[in-house]
């Protein structure tokens, strides 16, 4: 691997006598996979400890497992039906150091494509908020995808600036989460390109938008809360000169404890500061079994400030569109979805609790339910996921090696004298739809998901 001599340097005055170490594992040892389970989604556990073994286990995520893609692929059913998301091993250190509880209101500002958005996710129930942002459209849709994979029913997916997202929510998240764009020098193994668009002028301009990124990060923090800041770099302008600048800037913010005491601590004398950075950490691939990853945790000092909370009334509206709606839940649904619904162009959506989403591009505003065609209703996708098996009425569970499903990921209908609207699902657990025809049931997995 041919490194930059700069950055060659510089990683020898900060690894010394470890050096050579880093340099093996750099150079020699293959980029590291890992897998992380949903486990909202039933029998999660249980199966997938049939495919790993605590040997695999990642030690800083209960639920990460190291991996490859012989055991497990993107075209199995347990990854299409939500229950796992293929994740680097370090990239998930991020959220476990943050510590979310489930009614929390968490901000992912730089989420695509959605590991740490789902990771984060899946930590929460109803009563919490998921707002995941990726300000390039294309990302954002990706992201959208995978929140909708998982099954969650109190996520937000926008496309917006953080500045105009801090205009419009301040102090409002109790966890944020800024994975911020760098360098990415612990991707070099995984990704060579990078290393041809690598110089020191890069690292700094990095940091400078880190640090505007971070800036409207702590606007919308509540007081008391706390943000976690993450990049795939070993650079000390990126890292703990980010941090550095933060503290100084904004005196109610102190470093907190990640409890990642399995990985190495940072140093503050990197960026020539006397501040004590050891609650920092580094992941480094000759010490830890993941790639060259960074963590730090902000807490914001005071009493919790007082959220507020917009009062959205239904509108009257789209009382017709409602009633389609609530017309499809009684005849093919054991649940009774209450709340805010909003309609976006032709798409129904239920809208998590005391979010004002006026004025914000939105990719997915809270829970997509489906498309309002010619009078009728058509369940989307992410409904079906946000379900449980005993919310349907009628659906068709299948063993992840079930000839028949494989036909349904291809496209292809299945045999059934099931009626209407069925839920198709891999162990309990909804893929997507299929419709009653003739004997048969009609292959509604979105097109642009179907395995070729």
């Amino acid at each position: 691997m041919n490194l930059p001599a700069e950055f060659a340097d510089r990683m020898k005055w900060m690894l010394g006598a470890e050096y050579e170490k880093f340099l093996e594992a750099f150079e020699k040892q293959a980029p590291y996979a890992g897998i992380r389970l949903n486990l909202k989604k039933e029998n999660t556990k249980k199966l997938f400890e049939e495919l790993f073994s605590d040997k695999d286990k990642i030690p800083w995520c209960d639920y990460g497992y190291y991996t490859d893609k012989q055991k497990i692929n993107g075209n199995h059913p347990y990854h299409i039906a939500g229950m796992c998301y293929f994740q680097e091993p370090s990239a998930m250190a991020c959220v476990e150091a943050l510590d979310i509880k489930e009614d929390d209101f968490v901000l992912d500002l730089c989420a695509a494509p959605g590991g740490k958005a789902t990771q984060a996710g899946a930590k929460l129930s109803e009563k919490g908020l998921l707002v995941a942002n990726e300000i390039i459209p294309k990302r954002a849709s990706v992201l959208a995808e995978n929140t909708e994979r998982f099954g969650f029913g109190n996520a937000v997916v926008t496309n917006e600036s953080p500045d105009r997202l801090s205009e419009k929510f301040n102090e409002f998240f109790d966890k944020i989460i800024v994975d911020a764009p760098c360098s990415g020098e612990g991707m070099f193994k995984k990704e060579p390109k990078a290393i041809t668009e690598w110089s020191v002028n890069h690292t700094k301009t990095c940091a400078l938008r880190q640090k505007h990124i971070m800036e409207h990060a702590y606007k919308m923090l509540r007081k008391g809360g706390c943000m976690a800041y993450s990049t795939c770099t070993f650079a000390p302008c990126e890292n703990e000169g980010v941090i550095e600048y933060m503290l100084s800037k904004y005196p109610d913010l102190s470093l907190a404890k990640t409890g990642l005491d399995m990985l190495t601590d940072g140093n503050g004398a990197w960026v020539g500061s006397d501040r004590d950075m050891s609650d920092a950490k580094h992941i480094f691939p000759h010490i830890n079994r993941g790639e060259g990853h960074f963590v730090a945790v902000l807490h914001k000092r005071g009493g919790s400030s007082e959220r507020t909370f917009t009062r959205i009334k239904p509108k009257e509206s789209i009382k017709s569109e409602i009633n389609l709606f609530k017309e499809f839940e009684r005849s093919v649904l054991n649940t009774n979805f209450e709340g805010i619904f909003n309609m976006l162009g032709d798409n129904l959506y239920l809208i998590p609790h005391g979010i004002d989403l006026n004025k914000i591009k939105l990719v997915r505003a809270g829970l997509h339910l489906g498309i309002i065609k010619k009078n009728r209703f058509e369940p989307s996708y992410s409904l079906a996921h946000a379900l449980k098996y005993d919310d349907f009425k009628s659906k068709i569970s299948f063993s992840a090696s079930d000839a028949e499903l494989n036909k349904y990921l291809h496209g292809e209908t299945i045999n059934s004298e099931l009626k209407g609207y069925t839920a198709v699902m891999v162990e309990r657990n909804p893929i997507g739809w299929a419709k009653s025809s003739c004997g048969i049931l009609k292959n509604h997995f979105p097109k642009h998901l179907r395995i070729p």
